[in-house]
């Protein structure tokens, strides 16, 4: 007997399987999770290219971010392989995706006419303090009431407008009906089913709702939001529910992926929804905190959307099935988390990989009354402060590398206090515990020092995948796929860890106090007033 054929009948033989993409800001992964029992099988990671053309933007490219898909589904089948798993087990694909980066595309051709505007990207700055300037008494919140969402740069429709306006191979598209809009979700969805040839173009409620364009009451595309912004509603994707067939996989018969042909995409989250999911927050007041780029703290809010009074976004948390109703959310955000170590190691060079900063601010154990306030692209929650920038504070001779270090993780815990009080005071009822997840969790220090920020305990799952074991989740549970049951009995408990305060809450408060007044000294800094040289005179 061949040694081919006794590998086949040595496969392990398991349950179905679902696979989930979690595209993200600053990498690609494809991970595989048995549908029965949630572990994770395997999985494969590849980081994404951000270019920054000019000041303020942020652009990344579509077909890297498709061949990104590509290539971690195609080395995740290659381990699956390895480890003798039949990966024609996999039953249903579930994405999730940074939320509202903006992309145009050509419907006949499939080419993308411009690269990827990333949410983090400030070229709208001006547009948006035009749109303001016209609402009656400057209010930014002016369509919060339909949108959830005050006028941002953060958001689709600004960045949308852009290109529209900017770029002529868009603006041309547009007026002759061969151009597409989407998110990052709407573009993989179209590509992996069919492009040109068929491809589907939809998007889910969660990504919907980001985009500025979405109703979170009517649960649809807006016609007025649509007017106020002039985008042509033909080129918008249809909205479907967050967990539903969409369409089938295409893939090219020749790659060991190939087989994933026909296997349908039935589950679709923006990311931090995703996150909430996979974290099992399904009851009003559950609430998780993901540390990626950026830093969300969500909290469900149940079958109502509820306005937030201190600075914190509205937004769909998912919609489990056509028929299901949709879950609300609360939502701060804060846009730079991960960045900010991303930035120390590729701008500053003082350190060499991610998992160093661990170290190095260990080395010390204090920032030495060294501030760091991380507004790279202005102040999200709960300021929502556009013109503000980074500044690092409290510098003395005594200050090196390891207290910045120290500093730069004291920003994510202080930027995450600033949202958790917003979200206490907005809702009455303090959380006990923050619940969290994302690839910054697995740094120790800095979960003990949330914990010590917060002076609440901070509870880590062991595996720390939430985000696309949400989007598996919605993909197995889909109408027509049935591997998942989202009922709470059938749901695995989670190991997990925990990190109790450790230092007396009035430290912390005079340390927050600090920060407080940092934060303060960033404001203001970008604006498009005229600047005075000093003596009275405007430049």
């Amino acid at each position: 007997m061949s040694g081919r054929m006794a590998a086949s009948s040595d496969r392990i033989i398991m349950g179905p399987l679902v696979g989930a993409i979690d595209q993200g800001t600053s990498s690609t992964r494809f991970l595989v999770f048995n549908a029965k029992t949630a572990e994770l099988l395997s999985h494969h990671q590849v980081e994404i290219k951000q270019s920054f053309p000019k000041e303020g933007w942020v652009e990344e490219d579509p077909k890297e971010i498709l061949q990104s898909v590509y290539e971690c589904m195609e080395r995740t089948c290659e381990k699956l392989t390895q480890l003798n798993i039949d990966i024609s087990n996999i039953k249903a694909i579930g994405v999730t995706n940074q939320r509202e980066t903006t992309l145009v595309w050509d419907k006949e051709t499939g080419e993308p006419l411009y690269n990827a505007i990333v949410w983090l990207d400030l070229r709208t700055q001006s547009t948006v303090e035009r749109l303001i300037s016209k609402t009656p008494k400057r209010n930014k919140n002016h369509l919060k009431h339909k949108t959830g969402l005050p006028i941002s740069t953060y958001f689709s429709a600004v960045k949308l407008r852009w290109l529209m306006d900017n770029v002529v191979e868009v603006h041309e598209a547009v007026l002759s009906h061969r151009a597409m809009f989407g998110t990052v979700d709407s573009w993989l969805i179209w590509c992996l089913t069919g492009g040109k040839n068929g491809g589907v173009h939809c998007t889910d409620v969660t990504n919907a709702s980001r985009t500025m364009l979405f109703n979170i009451h009517t649960m649809d595309w807006d016609p007025e939001l649509c007017t106020y912004f002039d985008i042509p509603m033909e080129i918008l994707p249809k909205v479907r529910s967050s967990s539903e067939i969409y369409g089938l996989m295409k893939i090219c018969s020749s790659l060991k992926s190939g087989s994933f042909t026909g296997v349908p995409i039935s589950g679709c989250l923006g990311d931090q929804s995703a996150a909430l999911v996979g974290q099992m927050c399904f009851r009003d007041g559950q609430a998780k905190n993901t540390y990626g780029t950026g830093c969300f703290l969500l909290r469900n809010t149940g079958s109502k959307p509820v306005m937030s009074d201190h600075g914190l976004l509205t937004t769909v948390a998912y919609k489990l099935g056509r028929d299901k109703p949709a879950c609300y959310a609360l939502e701060g955000s804060v846009a730079i988390a991960g960045a900010v170590v991303r930035w120390l190691k590729d701008n500053l060079g003082i350190i060499q990989s991610s998992t160093e900063i661990e170290k190095l601010a260990a080395a010390v154990g204090t920032s030495y009354g060294c501030y760091f306030v991380p507004a790279f692209s202005g102040l999200y929650a709960p300021y929502w402060e556009p013109s503000a920038r980074g500044i690092i504070c409290g510098l003395t001779q005594f200050t090196n590398r390891n207290h910045l270090a120290f500093a730069a993780l004291e920003a994510v815990c202080f930027q995450t206090r600033e949202i958790l009080d917003a979200m206490n005071q907005d809702s009455g009822i303090p959380l006990s515990e923050l619940q969290v997840d994302g690839g910054m969790t697995s740094n120790k220090l800095l979960m003990q020092l949330q914990a010590d920020i917060l002076c609440i305990p901070v509870v880590k799952p062991s595996m720390p995948e939430t985000t696309a074991l949400g989007a598996a989740m919605a993909a197995g549970a889909a109408e027509g796929v049935s591997v998942w049951s989202l009922d709470p009995l059938d749901l695995t408990a989670v190991t997990s860890e925990k990190f109790e305060p450790q230092i007396n809450p009035e430290e912390s408060e005079f340390r927050y106090a600090r920060w407080k007044k940092a934060v303060q000294k960033a404001m203001n800094w970008e604006t498009t007033e005229p600047i005075s040289n000093g003596n009275g005179h405007h430049n």
